[in-house]
């Protein structure tokens, strides 16, 4: 099984300057299917960046109805089903990704859900498809249907928590999880409505107790703030490994023990994105000493 995160940034501003891409992740060979979770803004180009093909998909999850969460599913629908002309694949979601809530969604249009099969996910809701289990996970969050979720294909689990406040409860909904995937908005111990700070996060894994933990979904304070040392002091206090995603990191995951799985990053130097790609990365940005905040038309 792999894991590849296509963006690692979230929220309405990193979605908006693309400090970070916000492609979502994949999993890839999963009972031998791959999967794609929450195609935000550039999920189909960083997936041909980055070496991957959207037409072996054989589903999407969409966690709710905001952009930085769906904006690309119908041509990655479109992709699985060879252009809609074969029925097949998987759709997985919300209530508002499928039928709208209230001012949310609906994210996926008739004719798209046309060709797929169509699973309303719900807390505590539990379906299995293609050879492993998918089960809803309650979160708090700005649309009110959004759900996260935990996949038990028998010898691992991987939870993903999706956009949340932590609450309590949260943990007992990911119980069990082998790695514990998170969107975590803010650095430290201040957070907003409806998200994760760096401190909800280390509560979390500290009850859940992962073999490995990766944050992902980062606001611009997080990016300013340095992820990758927030990461390193949640693996401190927790004692469980604690991984900052980056755009193109790719983890073949290791069954026995998820802690010692295999960390690739993955470029591709003739796309004519690499080059905007090295510079959105994190790396680049601590080299450039990038820590601005967001400005637009700053001289206006």
């Amino acid at each position: 099984m792999k894991i590849t995160f296509l963006g690692t940034g979230g929220g309405r501003f990193s979605t908006i300057s693309q400090r970070r891409m916000t492609g979502g992740f994949r999993i890839d060979n999963l009972k031998g299917k791959n999967y794609h979770i929450d195609p935000g803004p550039g999920a189909l180009v960083r997936t041909y960046q980055f070496g991957l093909d959207p037409r072996n998909l054989s589903g999407v999850f969409v966690s709710h109805a905001h952009t930085d969460h769906y904006s690309d599913a119908e041509i990655l629908i479109e992709a699985i089903t060879k252009g809609m002309t074969r029925d097949t694949g998987v759709i997985m979601g919300s209530q508002s990704v499928f039928e709208g809530f209230k001012q949310f969604g609906p994210c996926v249009s008739d004719y798209h859900r046309s060709k797929s099969e169509n699973y309303l996910l719900k807390p505590d809701y539990v379906k299995k498809i293609d050879g492993f289990t998918i089960k809803g996970t309650k979160t708090i969050h700005g649309d009110p249907t959004g759900v996260g979720f935990q996949i038990d294909e028998g010898n691992l689990k991987i939870s993903y928590t999706a956009d949340t406040s932590n609450f309590d409860g949260l943990a007992e909904y990911h119980e069990g999880a082998d790695i514990l995937i998170c969107s975590v908005l803010r650095p430290g111990d201040t957070t907003i409505r409806g998200h994760m700070c760096s401190k909800n996060f280390e509560d979390l894994i500290n009850e859940v107790k992962p073999k490995l933990a990766i944050m992902t979904h980062f606001g611009l304070k997080m990016i300013n703030a340095n992820p990758i040392s927030e990461a390193k002091k949640i693996t401190k206090k927790t004692r469980i490994k604690t991984l900052a995603a980056y755009d193109g990191m790719s983890l073949d995951i290791n069954y026995s023990k998820p802690q010692y799985s295999r960390m690739k990053s993955l470029k591709d130097p003739s796309s004519s994105l690499y080059k905007k790609e090295r510079e959105t990365t994190y790396q680049s940005t601590l080299k450039n000493k990038e820590f601005d905040e967001l400005t637009i038309n700053k001289d206006n």
